[in-house]
């Protein structure tokens, strides 16, 4: 066989094994095009991504052969893994700042609502106390930030008043012979303590007068009372209640809610005593409310004073011995208390 012979069987070869394969790719992008036309979306799975990737990095003729992608998606899947790579690379192996735990962060947060004019040196200073040490710019960040101007709350404002704050009202109890009894009470609204209390048959603006000055010496006066518009607070009242240096508030008509202190008490007077006692006279009421009175301050506690009594009740531990109950109110309640056996 001869060189040419040889050239044209090779040049024969060449051509049809390359006209082979143009068949054979032109038949597997038809039946690629088929399958589009059947799928909307193909999922590729992340090392097909990666196949593509590293195809349009060391082949230049790569989107001639795409057929399930968008040349563009190839593209975003280049940029998405070079970020990936460079974000890998610039964290720091080596830990940074401890995290504050949630329980500090919520107290840097209550301490800054209750305290609003408190800035991050103050309330890093009462947490060192607390013995958290945290650094004050971890404390700024943190600090609950209202929208408007600090300003103390209402209930800080009435705390900062209550001890110069009082409250009077009468109430009516009727008796066995179906006479009308009023008593009096005034009330301090700083630990609830009805301070004073009288009844009568025929209550007038000299008799509730009278009761002012039982109920405060001079020098114990205080400096707000608040009262409702009933007609028995006349001028005598007024003339008393000024010579004493005490300021009236009045509340509005027909709005009991603006005394609301004095109105719990006398709630709590009907409710827990007088509704479940017939009265006999004006004797028999003082006898029964004074026994109510003295249950009201040393025994009954209160939401508002924190648990506890108008005059505060020490904790008993169990150490103290055990429990046991003293009929209050006629036996209407019970104070618990410990006693060494």
């Amino acid at each position: 066989m001869g060189f040419w012979e040889a050239t044209f069987i090779f040049l024969r070869t060449w051509f049809v094994s390359k006209s082979n394969l143009v068949a054979e790719n032109l038949a597997l992008r038809q039946q690629l095009a088929v399958v589009n036309q059947s799928i909307k979306r193909p999922k590729l799975r992340p090392r097909d991504r990666v196949f593509w990737t590293w195809l349009r990095r060391l082949w230049p003729h790569w989107r001639s052969a795409l057929m399930i992608v968008q040349p563009e998606t190839v593209i975003r899947w280049h940029h998405q893994g070079f970020r990936l790579y460079w974000r890998r690379k610039s964290q720091s192996r080596s830990p940074g700042r401890p995290a504050v735990g949630p329980e500090i962060r919520a107290l840097i947060r209550r301490m800054s609502k209750e305290n609003p004019r408190w800035g991050a040196p103050r309330i890093q200073s009462e947490l060192g106390l607390l013995g958290h040490d945290i650094a004050e710019s971890t404390v700024a960040k943190y600090l609950f930030r209202p929208v408007k101007p600090p300003s103390q709350t209402w209930r800080t404002f009435l705390d900062n008043h209550l001890g110069d704050l009082v409250g009077i009202d009468f109430f009516t109890v009727p008796t066995a012979t179906f006479r009308v009894l009023y008593c009096f009470i005034i009330l301090r609204h700083d630990r609830r303590r009805v301070i004073h209390f009288h009844v009568t048959a025929n209550p007038t603006s000299r008799w509730a007068a009278q009761q002012i000055t039982e109920a405060f010496p001079f020098e114990e006066a205080p400096r707000y009372l608040i009262r409702d518009r009933d007609g028995i607070y006349g001028d005598y009242f007024r003339d008393r209640l000024k010579g004493m240096g005490i300021d009236e508030v009045i509340i509005a008509p027909r709005s009991p809610w603006q005394n609301p202190y004095c109105e719990r008490v006398i709630e709590s007077i009907r409710r827990e005593c007088l509704d479940h006692v017939i009265i006999l006279s004006v004797d028999h009421l003082k006898r029964i409310l004074t026994g109510y009175f003295e249950y009201y301050h040393r025994s009954r506690t209160h939401l508002s004073l924190e648990r506890n009594s108008p005059l505060p009740r020490e904790v008993e531990p169990p150490s103290q011995g055990d429990v046991i109950a003293i009929p209050k109110v006629g036996g209407l309640h019970h104070r618990y208390t410990r006693a060494a056996a």
